[in-house]
Protein backbone atom coordinates (compact mmCIF):
# COMPACT_ATOMS: atom_id res chain seq x y z
CA UNK A 1 0.00 0.00 0.00
CA UNK A 2 2.76 2.42 0.97
CA UNK A 3 4.77 1.62 -2.17
CA UNK A 4 1.79 2.24 -4.42
CA UNK A 5 1.06 5.56 -2.71
CA UNK A 6 4.65 6.71 -3.12
CA UNK A 7 4.65 5.70 -6.78
CA UNK A 8 1.44 7.62 -7.38
CA UNK A 9 2.74 10.63 -5.41
CA UNK A 10 5.91 10.77 -7.49
CA UNK A 11 4.05 10.39 -10.79
CA UNK A 12 1.57 13.15 -9.96
CA UNK A 13 4.29 15.54 -8.78
CA UNK A 14 6.39 14.94 -11.88
CA UNK A 15 3.38 15.98 -13.96
CA UNK A 16 2.63 18.91 -11.65
CA UNK A 17 6.18 20.24 -11.77
CA UNK A 18 6.14 20.21 -15.55
CA UNK A 19 2.75 21.97 -15.56
CA UNK A 20 3.87 24.71 -13.16
CA UNK A 21 7.11 25.44 -15.00
CA UNK A 22 5.42 25.41 -18.41
CA UNK A 23 2.98 28.02 -17.10
CA UNK A 24 5.88 30.27 -16.11
CA UNK A 25 7.56 29.80 -19.48
CA UNK A 26 4.33 30.71 -21.28
CA UNK A 27 3.16 33.63 -19.12
CA UNK A 28 6.13 35.30 -17.43
CA UNK A 29 8.79 35.80 -20.13
CA UNK A 30 9.16 39.46 -21.14
CA UNK A 31 12.48 39.55 -23.00
CA UNK A 32 15.75 37.64 -23.29
CA UNK A 33 16.64 38.52 -19.70
CA UNK A 34 13.41 39.88 -18.17
CA UNK A 35 10.21 38.56 -16.65
CA UNK A 36 6.80 40.15 -16.35
CA UNK A 37 6.22 41.76 -12.98
CA UNK A 38 2.81 40.29 -12.23
CA UNK A 39 0.05 38.04 -13.50
CA UNK A 40 -3.30 38.24 -11.74
CA UNK A 41 -5.49 35.38 -10.59
CA UNK A 42 -7.11 35.23 -14.03
CA UNK A 43 -3.87 35.09 -16.07
CA UNK A 44 -3.87 38.78 -17.04
CA UNK A 45 -0.36 40.27 -17.30
CA UNK A 46 0.09 43.59 -15.47
CA UNK A 47 2.73 45.25 -17.64
CA UNK A 48 3.65 48.11 -15.28
CA UNK A 49 4.20 46.02 -12.13
CA UNK A 50 7.53 46.28 -10.37
CA UNK A 51 9.83 43.28 -10.18
CA UNK A 52 11.58 41.98 -7.09
CA UNK A 53 14.91 40.41 -6.24
CA UNK A 54 13.12 37.59 -4.45
CA UNK A 55 11.15 36.67 -7.57
CA UNK A 56 14.27 36.57 -9.75
CA UNK A 57 16.25 34.59 -7.18
CA UNK A 58 13.42 32.09 -6.75
CA UNK A 59 12.90 31.67 -10.52
CA UNK A 60 16.64 31.11 -10.88
CA UNK A 61 16.69 28.49 -8.12
CA UNK A 62 13.59 26.64 -9.33
CA UNK A 63 14.54 26.31 -12.98
CA UNK A 64 18.16 25.45 -12.12
CA UNK A 65 17.00 22.72 -9.73
CA UNK A 66 14.39 21.43 -12.19
CA UNK A 67 16.98 21.27 -14.96
CA UNK A 68 19.19 19.08 -12.79
CA UNK A 69 16.25 16.84 -12.00
CA UNK A 70 14.75 16.45 -15.46
CA UNK A 71 17.43 17.70 -17.90
CA UNK A 72 14.95 19.70 -19.99
CA UNK A 73 16.68 22.34 -22.11
CA UNK A 74 13.86 24.86 -21.75
CA UNK A 75 14.46 24.93 -18.00
CA UNK A 76 18.10 25.83 -18.49
CA UNK A 77 17.06 28.62 -20.90
CA UNK A 78 14.82 30.07 -18.16
CA UNK A 79 17.62 29.77 -15.60
CA UNK A 80 20.02 31.54 -17.97
CA UNK A 81 17.45 34.33 -18.40
CA UNK A 82 17.02 34.77 -14.65
CA UNK A 83 20.77 34.78 -14.04
CA UNK A 84 21.37 37.38 -16.75
CA UNK A 85 18.54 39.51 -15.38
CA UNK A 86 20.02 39.44 -11.89
CA UNK A 87 23.43 40.48 -13.17
CA UNK A 88 22.21 43.18 -15.56
CA UNK A 89 19.42 44.80 -13.57
CA UNK A 90 19.72 43.92 -9.87
CA UNK A 91 23.45 43.78 -9.17
CA UNK A 92 24.81 46.93 -7.51
CA UNK A 93 28.12 47.59 -9.27
CA UNK A 94 29.00 50.41 -6.87
CA UNK A 95 28.08 49.22 -3.37
CA UNK A 96 27.89 45.46 -3.99
CA UNK A 97 24.97 43.23 -3.28
CA UNK A 98 21.63 43.27 -5.10
CA UNK A 99 18.84 45.84 -5.25
CA UNK A 100 15.52 44.96 -3.62
CA UNK A 101 13.36 45.90 -6.61
CA UNK A 102 13.27 47.44 -10.08
CA UNK A 103 10.43 49.12 -11.98
CA UNK A 104 8.83 47.76 -15.14
CA UNK A 105 11.56 49.45 -17.22
CA UNK A 106 14.37 47.81 -15.27
CA UNK A 107 15.39 50.92 -13.30
CA UNK A 108 16.25 50.37 -9.60
CA UNK A 109 13.18 51.18 -7.51
CA UNK A 110 14.22 50.18 -3.98
CA UNK A 111 18.01 50.04 -3.73
CA UNK A 112 18.18 48.95 -0.09
CA UNK A 113 19.88 45.69 0.81
CA UNK A 114 17.26 43.47 2.41
CA UNK A 115 19.11 40.45 3.82
CA UNK A 116 16.15 38.25 2.90
CA UNK A 117 16.66 39.29 -0.73
CA UNK A 118 20.42 38.79 -0.64
CA UNK A 119 19.77 35.27 0.67
CA UNK A 120 17.54 34.42 -2.28
CA UNK A 121 20.08 35.81 -4.72
CA UNK A 122 22.68 33.57 -3.06
CA UNK A 123 20.32 30.58 -3.10
CA UNK A 124 19.48 30.96 -6.76
CA UNK A 125 23.00 31.67 -7.97
CA UNK A 126 24.39 28.69 -6.05
CA UNK A 127 21.82 26.37 -7.63
CA UNK A 128 22.60 27.85 -11.05
CA UNK A 129 26.31 27.23 -10.48
CA UNK A 130 25.53 23.60 -9.69
CA UNK A 131 23.31 23.24 -12.76
CA UNK A 132 25.83 24.75 -15.17
CA UNK A 133 29.18 23.91 -13.52
CA UNK A 134 29.87 27.62 -13.92
CA UNK A 135 32.82 28.66 -11.69
CA UNK A 136 32.04 32.35 -12.22
CA UNK A 137 28.54 31.86 -10.83
CA UNK A 138 29.90 30.02 -7.80
CA UNK A 139 32.37 32.86 -7.27
CA UNK A 140 29.48 35.35 -7.27
CA UNK A 141 27.61 33.22 -4.73
CA UNK A 142 30.63 33.16 -2.44
CA UNK A 143 30.94 36.93 -2.80
CA UNK A 144 27.37 37.38 -1.51
CA UNK A 145 28.09 35.14 1.47
CA UNK A 146 31.24 37.11 2.35
CA UNK A 147 29.35 40.40 1.98
CA UNK A 148 26.53 39.23 4.23
CA UNK A 149 29.01 38.12 6.87
CA UNK A 150 30.95 41.39 6.73
CA UNK A 151 28.12 43.91 6.36
CA UNK A 152 24.88 42.16 7.31
CA UNK A 153 25.81 40.45 10.56
CA UNK A 154 25.30 41.69 14.12
CA UNK A 155 28.74 41.02 15.53
CA UNK A 156 27.67 41.91 19.08
CA UNK A 157 24.41 39.99 19.60
CA UNK A 158 24.80 37.50 16.73
CA UNK A 159 22.35 36.97 13.93
CA UNK A 160 21.68 39.14 10.90
CA UNK A 161 20.03 42.53 10.42
CA UNK A 162 16.77 42.67 8.53
CA UNK A 163 18.13 45.27 6.13
CA UNK A 164 20.85 47.77 5.42
CA UNK A 165 20.79 50.91 3.26
CA UNK A 166 22.00 50.94 -0.35
CA UNK A 167 25.59 51.45 0.82
CA UNK A 168 25.24 48.92 3.68
CA UNK A 169 24.95 51.65 6.31
CA UNK A 170 22.29 51.65 9.06
CA UNK A 171 18.70 51.83 7.83
CA UNK A 172 15.87 53.12 10.03
CA UNK A 173 13.00 51.27 8.34
CA UNK A 174 14.02 47.63 7.96
CA UNK A 175 10.59 46.09 7.27
CA UNK A 176 10.48 43.19 4.85
CA UNK A 177 6.93 44.10 3.78
CA UNK A 178 4.12 46.42 4.79
CA UNK A 179 2.55 43.79 7.03
CA UNK A 180 5.76 43.24 9.03
CA UNK A 181 6.79 45.33 12.05
CA UNK A 182 9.93 47.44 11.85
CA UNK A 183 12.28 45.24 13.86
CA UNK A 184 15.99 44.49 13.75
CA UNK A 185 15.69 40.73 13.24
CA UNK A 186 13.14 38.12 12.19
CA UNK A 187 12.71 34.39 12.06
CA UNK A 188 11.89 34.56 8.35
CA UNK A 189 15.10 36.29 7.29
CA UNK A 190 17.24 33.96 9.41
CA UNK A 191 15.49 30.89 8.01
CA UNK A 192 16.24 31.84 4.42
CA UNK A 193 19.80 32.85 5.17
CA UNK A 194 20.22 29.38 6.68
CA UNK A 195 18.61 27.82 3.61
CA UNK A 196 20.96 29.67 1.25
CA UNK A 197 24.05 28.99 3.35
CA UNK A 198 23.16 25.29 3.48
CA UNK A 199 22.92 25.10 -0.32
CA UNK A 200 26.23 26.94 -0.70
CA UNK A 201 27.91 24.56 1.76
CA UNK A 202 26.79 21.62 -0.36
CA UNK A 203 28.68 23.09 -3.32
CA UNK A 204 31.51 24.84 -1.49
CA UNK A 205 32.61 23.12 1.74
CA UNK A 206 34.20 25.83 3.89
CA UNK A 207 34.92 25.87 7.61
CA UNK A 208 33.83 29.47 8.13
CA UNK A 209 30.56 28.83 6.31
CA UNK A 210 29.93 25.70 8.37
CA UNK A 211 30.51 27.68 11.56
CA UNK A 212 28.02 30.32 10.41
CA UNK A 213 25.42 27.58 9.78
CA UNK A 214 26.09 26.07 13.19
CA UNK A 215 25.61 29.49 14.79
CA UNK A 216 22.32 29.93 12.96
CA UNK A 217 21.07 26.56 14.21
CA UNK A 218 22.07 27.56 17.74
CA UNK A 219 20.14 30.84 17.39
CA UNK A 220 17.04 28.99 16.26
CA UNK A 221 17.22 26.68 19.25
CA UNK A 222 17.98 29.42 21.79
CA UNK A 223 15.87 32.36 20.62
CA UNK A 224 13.46 31.46 17.83
CA UNK A 225 11.87 28.07 18.62
CA UNK A 226 9.69 28.19 21.70
CA UNK A 227 10.61 25.05 23.61
CA UNK A 228 7.24 24.99 25.37
CA UNK A 229 5.21 24.76 22.13
CA UNK A 230 7.74 23.81 19.39
CA UNK A 231 6.52 26.84 17.45
CA UNK A 232 8.50 29.92 16.51
CA UNK A 233 8.71 33.52 17.65
CA UNK A 234 8.64 35.71 14.54
CA UNK A 235 10.15 39.10 15.43
CA UNK A 236 12.95 40.41 17.64
CA UNK A 237 14.79 43.51 18.79
CA UNK A 238 18.55 43.77 18.35
CA UNK A 239 19.26 41.85 21.57
CA UNK A 240 16.76 39.08 20.66
CA UNK A 241 13.98 40.43 22.88
CA UNK A 242 10.75 39.05 21.34
CA UNK A 243 8.30 41.45 19.67
CA UNK A 244 4.63 40.56 19.12
CA UNK A 245 3.03 37.18 19.57
CA UNK A 246 2.07 35.42 16.33
CA UNK A 247 2.24 31.81 15.21
CA UNK A 248 2.89 31.21 11.51
CA UNK A 249 2.04 27.62 10.69
CA UNK A 250 3.56 27.64 7.23
CA UNK A 251 6.87 28.90 8.58
CA UNK A 252 6.84 26.32 11.37
CA UNK A 253 6.42 23.34 9.06
CA UNK A 254 8.88 24.84 6.53
CA UNK A 255 11.47 25.40 9.24
CA UNK A 256 11.09 21.84 10.51
CA UNK A 257 12.65 20.39 7.36
CA UNK A 258 15.02 23.23 6.42
CA UNK A 259 16.61 23.21 9.87
CA UNK A 260 17.05 19.45 9.67
CA UNK A 261 18.53 19.73 6.17
CA UNK A 262 21.16 22.16 7.50
CA UNK A 263 21.91 19.90 10.45
CA UNK A 264 22.60 17.01 8.06
CA UNK A 265 25.66 18.73 6.58
CA UNK A 266 28.96 16.86 7.11
CA UNK A 267 30.60 18.18 10.26
CA UNK A 268 27.34 18.89 12.10
CA UNK A 269 26.59 15.36 13.29
CA UNK A 270 25.63 16.46 16.80
CA UNK A 271 23.18 18.95 15.36
CA UNK A 272 21.61 16.26 13.17
CA UNK A 273 20.48 14.20 16.15
CA UNK A 274 19.25 17.32 17.93
CA UNK A 275 17.29 18.70 14.98
CA UNK A 276 15.81 15.36 14.00
CA UNK A 277 13.92 15.49 17.27
CA UNK A 278 13.10 19.18 16.80
CA UNK A 279 11.75 18.45 13.29
CA UNK A 280 9.37 15.86 14.68
CA UNK A 281 8.26 18.16 17.49
CA UNK A 282 7.61 21.03 15.07
CA UNK A 283 5.72 18.79 12.64
CA UNK A 284 3.56 17.50 15.48
CA UNK A 285 2.88 21.05 16.68
CA UNK A 286 1.99 22.12 13.13
CA UNK A 287 -0.52 19.27 12.86
CA UNK A 288 -2.85 21.16 15.19
CA UNK A 289 -3.34 23.76 12.43
CA UNK A 290 -4.39 21.18 9.81
CA UNK A 291 -8.10 21.48 8.99
CA UNK A 292 -10.32 18.47 8.38
CA UNK A 293 -10.00 19.03 4.62
CA UNK A 294 -6.20 18.63 4.81
CA UNK A 295 -5.42 22.33 4.38
CA UNK A 296 -3.13 24.24 6.73
CA UNK A 297 -4.44 27.41 8.38
CA UNK A 298 -2.40 30.57 7.87
CA UNK A 299 -1.54 32.01 11.30
CA UNK A 300 -2.75 32.87 14.79
CA UNK A 301 -2.58 36.15 16.70
CA UNK A 302 -2.04 34.91 20.24
CA UNK A 303 -2.51 38.31 21.88
CA UNK A 304 -6.05 38.62 20.46
CA UNK A 305 -6.71 34.87 20.31
CA UNK A 306 -7.57 35.15 16.62
CA UNK A 307 -7.01 32.25 14.23
CA UNK A 308 -6.65 33.29 10.60
CA UNK A 309 -8.31 30.40 8.76
CA UNK A 310 -7.26 31.46 5.28
CA UNK A 311 -5.30 28.79 3.42
CA UNK A 312 -2.53 30.25 1.30
CA UNK A 313 -0.67 28.32 -1.37
CA UNK A 314 2.78 28.29 0.19
CA UNK A 315 1.98 26.76 3.63
CA UNK A 316 0.28 23.89 1.80
CA UNK A 317 3.41 23.27 -0.31
CA UNK A 318 5.63 23.39 2.78
CA UNK A 319 3.27 21.02 4.59
CA UNK A 320 3.80 18.48 1.81
CA UNK A 321 7.56 18.50 2.41
CA UNK A 322 7.59 19.07 6.16
CA UNK A 323 5.27 16.16 6.94
CA UNK A 324 7.05 13.92 4.42
CA UNK A 325 10.34 14.76 6.13
CA UNK A 326 8.83 13.91 9.52
CA UNK A 327 7.68 10.56 8.10
CA UNK A 328 11.20 9.81 6.89
CA UNK A 329 12.65 10.62 10.32
CA UNK A 330 10.01 9.11 12.59
CA UNK A 331 8.50 6.43 10.30
CA UNK A 332 4.98 7.14 11.58
CA UNK A 333 2.36 6.71 8.87
CA UNK A 334 0.37 9.70 10.12
CA UNK A 335 3.02 12.06 8.76
CA UNK A 336 2.97 10.51 5.29
CA UNK A 337 -0.83 10.68 5.37
CA UNK A 338 -0.68 14.40 6.21
CA UNK A 339 1.77 15.06 3.41
CA UNK A 340 -0.49 13.29 0.92
CA UNK A 341 -3.58 15.04 2.35
CA UNK A 342 -1.89 18.40 1.78
CA UNK A 343 -1.41 17.49 -1.87
CA UNK A 344 -5.01 16.30 -2.15
CA UNK A 345 -6.21 19.62 -0.71
CA UNK A 346 -4.04 21.55 -3.17
CA UNK A 347 -5.50 19.65 -6.13
CA UNK A 348 -9.03 20.30 -4.90
CA UNK A 349 -8.81 23.92 -3.72
CA UNK A 350 -5.53 25.67 -4.61
CA UNK A 351 -4.45 24.52 -8.05
CA UNK A 352 -6.06 26.32 -11.00
CA UNK A 353 -7.19 23.23 -12.89
CA UNK A 354 -8.40 25.33 -15.82
CA UNK A 355 -5.68 27.92 -16.46
CA UNK A 356 -2.64 26.46 -14.71
CA UNK A 357 -0.42 27.28 -11.70
CA UNK A 358 -1.82 27.69 -8.18
CA UNK A 359 -4.09 30.39 -6.85
CA UNK A 360 -2.84 32.48 -3.94
CA UNK A 361 -5.31 30.75 -1.66
CA UNK A 362 -8.83 30.67 -0.28
CA UNK A 363 -10.79 32.47 2.42
CA UNK A 364 -12.23 30.64 5.41
CA UNK A 365 -15.50 30.18 3.50
CA UNK A 366 -13.68 28.58 0.56
CA UNK A 367 -13.95 31.55 -1.79
CA UNK A 368 -10.92 32.58 -3.83
CA UNK A 369 -8.34 35.09 -2.62
CA UNK A 370 -8.10 37.39 -5.65
CA UNK A 371 -4.38 38.00 -5.33
CA UNK A 372 -1.68 37.56 -7.99
CA UNK A 373 -0.92 34.13 -9.38
CA UNK A 374 2.64 35.33 -10.06
CA UNK A 375 4.56 38.39 -8.96
CA UNK A 376 6.76 40.01 -6.34
CA UNK A 377 6.09 37.28 -3.75
CA UNK A 378 4.26 34.59 -5.75
CA UNK A 379 6.90 32.53 -7.53
CA UNK A 380 7.39 28.90 -8.67
CA UNK A 381 9.55 28.33 -5.59
CA UNK A 382 7.32 26.89 -2.86
CA UNK A 383 5.20 24.70 -5.11
CA UNK A 384 8.04 23.87 -7.53
CA UNK A 385 10.37 23.03 -4.67
CA UNK A 386 7.77 20.83 -2.96
CA UNK A 387 7.48 18.81 -6.17
CA UNK A 388 11.26 18.60 -6.62
CA UNK A 389 11.94 17.66 -2.99
CA UNK A 390 9.40 14.87 -2.79
CA UNK A 391 10.24 13.48 -6.24
CA UNK A 392 13.89 13.26 -5.21
CA UNK A 393 13.09 11.72 -1.84
CA UNK A 394 10.77 9.09 -3.29
CA UNK A 395 13.38 8.21 -5.92
CA UNK A 396 15.69 7.15 -3.10
CA UNK A 397 13.28 4.33 -2.18
CA UNK A 398 12.83 1.06 -4.04
CA UNK A 399 9.22 1.07 -5.10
Amino acid sequence: MQSSLLAQYRKELQEELQSILQWWICHMVKSSFEFNGEVDAYNKVLTHASRGLVMYGRILWTFSAAYQLQNRKEYLVMADRAYEGLMRQFKDAINEGYFWSIDHKGVPLENRKQLYGQAFALYGITEYAAATNNPEALKKAIEIYVLMEESGKDKVNNGYWEARAHDWSILEDMRLSEKDPNVAKSMNTHLHILEAYTRLAQEWPNEGLLQAIDQLLALFKKHIIRSSTSRQQLYFLTDWTPVGDFESYGHDIESSWLLYEAACLPGLEKRKIEFAEIALQMATASSVAVDIDGGLFYEKDLLNNHLNKEKHWWPQAEAMVGFFNAWEIGKKEIYLDRSWSSWEFIKAKIRDNKNGEWFWGIHEDGSLLSLPKAGFWKCPYHNGRACIEIIKRIKSYEI
